[in-house]
């Protein structure tokens, strides 16, 4: 792969939130609802009877987007301590912006290492899509950045792919099988996954945990 292919995927969120602006279909989700639905299933990697201190409940929302995910938090009083971070400059302005009391974080793990330790680190949406990549380009880009942002989650990690399990697959999205999901995590990251596919969505959420 190309050392900045996954840029086109940036690229295209990019151009929904220029379309489409501040919403939901401004980081490509077409139904409001099931984006709620999404941010309430990525929260529910944190297992509080093991973290009762806030200060051991600090996330990261790793590709933030337009800071939707610390909106849902805010509206349905979640206790943690919350720092964004995109790619995409354009994004985290926007964040910043919106949200000036939040930290907001303009990096590429992949091209400059992350700083620092947080309990969880949810990545939602971001292997979602893989526009004009080929499936193996994507799986190669979703293993590098899984490997990297494991290094720096203190308690966990959640993320979604889309299911193999559905009626058809659509060429720009990444359906990932869940035998190599497993091998991969089993092999490389941890043994200790919960796999989520309880919630409605043609796809499923994975909870990985030290």
């Amino acid at each position: 792969m190309k050392n900045d292919e996954y840029y086109k995927i940036i690229n295209h969120y990019e151009q929904c939130y220029i379309k489409n602006g501040d919403n939901h279909l401004g980081v490509d989700w077409p139904n409001e609802c099931d984006a709620e639905k999404r941010y309430g299933v990525m929260l529910d990697v944190i297992r509080y009877d093991s973290t009762p201190d806030i200060e051991k409940t600090n996330i990261l929302d790793f590709g933030c987007g337009l800071g939707h995910l610390y909106n849902y938090i805010q509206n349905h009083g979640i206790n943690v301590r919350y720092t964004g971070l995109d790619v995409s400059e354009i994004f985290v302005k926007k964040c910043s912006e919106k949200y000036p009391e939040v930290n907001f974080i303009c990096s590429d793990i992949l091209k400059a290492d992350l700083k620092g330790k947080y309990g969880y680190i949810i990545m939602n949406g971001v292997f979602t899509e893989k526009r004009e990549l080929s499936y193996e380009n994507m799986k190669i880009y979703f293993m590098n950045v899984i490997t990297k942002v494991f290094d720096h989650c203190e308690r966990g990690i959640a993320f979604n792919v889309m299911s193999k399990d559905v009626d058809w697959e659509r060429e720009d999205l990444f359906h990932v099988p869940l035998n190599e999901l497993s091998a991969f995590l089993t092999k490389n990251i941890s043994r200790n996954f919960v796999i989520r596919n309880d919630y409605g969505l043609y796809e499923y959420t994975t909870y990985v945990y030290r």
